[in-house]
């Protein structure tokens, strides 16, 4: 004999309260690692090293240098494209370390009940 009302034997859904305090925990987790990204680096170069930029993290460029032999009035063009090369590349750098960091803490996104 079924008891109606009473949900599925042996499984309890988490209470509001627990799964509140599983959030908040995930933000302060969350919080923590963007700031931790924000003082890690990767470097990116374009060129065999003519061009090279620093960037944090959170997608911040801090430095870029630029090979003194790479700047000829004849080829800005190439030179503006180098540092477009290495920016991207540096985004997508970060991007990578910054999706490494999160992936621990997004996966925990997926609690019964959440979504």
């Amino acid at each position: 004999m079924g008891s109606k009302g009473k949900g599925r034997r042996g499984w309890s859904q988490p209470s509001a309260s627990s799964m509140m305090k599983q959030v908040q925990e995930l933000q302060a987790q969350m919080l923590k690692a963007q700031e931790e990204l924000a003082h890690e680096t990767v470097e990116a170069s374009a060129g065999g090293g003519v061009v090279t930029v620093v960037m944090n993290g959170q997608q911040e460029v801090l430095a870029v240098t630029i090979d003194p032999e790479a700047v000829d009035p004849e080829e800005v063009d190439m030179l503006q494209d180098l540092v477009m090369a290495a920016v991207n590349e540096g985004l997508r750098k970060s991007r990578e370390m910054a999706e490494q960091k999160m992936a621990p803490l997004t996966g925990a996104l997926n609690m019964p009940g959440l979504l």
